[in-house]
């Protein structure tokens, strides 16, 4: 597992403020194609934060898959309790078959920018690169907020590693 935090120049309301790129990213056991079908759902999205945030839908339920174009109301609950940013909207800006990648544009109350761009890639048939960047602004709540968001991406990548060896396990027992 690898993380880094770096400042970056964001553009917000046609200014530009400083923020905050996070790259987070590690090898799993898992192929791709399995692991993308996975990164699309809802549920995967639950699992990977449970125990850090807590998602409740702000009207609808999540969708099985995400769907690009779609905004999504929710709130979101620190550690399950303590509620972060009032409405969080994720808009699915791009999901991309080809580059095995997802952006998402986020914002909430207290994070103007969320910027986060999921990419996997090909290590060999059973092994695959995952990474997470985020650009982020908060306002006088950056450095905070970014220090806490590499904590709750290496988090998710860990319980990205749990997914991982479950889907091995099955496939073993498959054959």
């Amino acid at each position: 597992m690898n993380s880094s935090i770096e400042n970056i120049e964001i553009n917000y309301n046609g200014k530009s403020v400083k923020g905050k790129k996070l790259t987070i990213y590690s090898e799993l056991n898992i192929d791709i194609n399995t692991a993308w079908n996975e990164v699309q759902k809802s549920s995967l999205l639950k699992f990977v934060c449970k125990g850090k945030v807590t998602f409740k839908p702000v009207g609808s339920e999540f969708p099985e898959y995400w769907k690009e174009n779609m905004t999504i109301k929710t709130k979101m609950l620190i550690y399950g309790l303590i509620p972060f940013g009032g409405i969080h909207l994720l808009k699915f800006m791009n999901i991309d078959h080809q580059e095995f990648s997802i952006l998402t544009n986020e914002q909430n109350s207290f994070v103007k920018i969320w910027n986060h761009k999921i990419h996997l890639n090909q290590i060999d048939k059973n092994k695959m690169k995952y990474k997470d960047e985020i650009e982020l602004y908060a306002g006088i709540l950056t450095n905070f907020v970014a220090k806490w968001a590499e904590s709750f991406y290496i988090y998710r990548q860990k319980r990205w590693e749990i997914i991982s060896d479950e889907i091995k396990t099955k496939a073993q027992h498959r054959i």
